[in-house]
């Protein structure tokens, strides 16, 4: 499963801009992290939001703020002016965290292509969050009025077969393969 959640700082403004065909609005923006080690430089990863998460990050999202970002990594291939192609990671958000406390709501998934059928989930949807639920009460303690039931009786462990005799190898030397 790819999933990862990141949190960051918007170095970037978020760039609001729709797709040709359907006109799917999509934002991007660049945000920094701490790296790895204490002498790493920071590193820089594109951030990408889909239809109502791209207007959210857009008129939310500015530089400077710090967020938490839940998503997806994805790889995508650039043609360099120089004849190379260059590949990149990007972070494509399901849901952003403000610092400040505010949340985005969840992404809404991009339509599907006409052949392509959805699949009945047997799981919980990403929609659904442990937040949203009240915490349950605990058990009430309650006396039985059933009988303890008397220990099962002890049955007698099963024999070990017998050891194997030894082998009697007549090749042996000092080299264990």
């Amino acid at each position: 499963m790819n999933s990862c959640v990141l949190t960051a700082q918007v170095v970037e403004a978020p760039k609001l801009r729709y797709t040709q065909d359907n006109q799917t609005p999509v934002a991007d923006m660049f945000v920094e992290f701490a790296g790895g080690r204490e002498d790493d430089p920071p590193s820089r990863l594109r951030v990408v939001g889909w239809n109502n998460l791209a207007t959210e990050i857009q008129e939310q999202c500015q530089v400077g703020d710090r967020i938490t970002i839940q998503g997806r990594l994805q790889m995508s291939t650039i043609d360099r002016p120089e004849g190379f192609k260059e590949k990149r990671a990007e972070l494509v958000a399901s849901r952003i965290y403000r610092q400040d406390g505010t949340t985005s709501a969840p992404a809404t998934p991009a339509p599907a292509p006409d052949n392509v059928v959805p699949l009945p989930s047997a799981s919980r949807s990403r929609e659904d969050n442990y937040e949203d639920y009240a915490e349950a009460p605990p058990p009430k303690a309650t006396k039985s009025k059933r009988k303890a039931k008397a220990p099962a009786p002890d049955t007698p462990p099963m024999p070990m077969p017998p050891p194997a005799p030894p082998v009697d190898d007549a090749d042996l030397d000092d080299i264990p393969f």
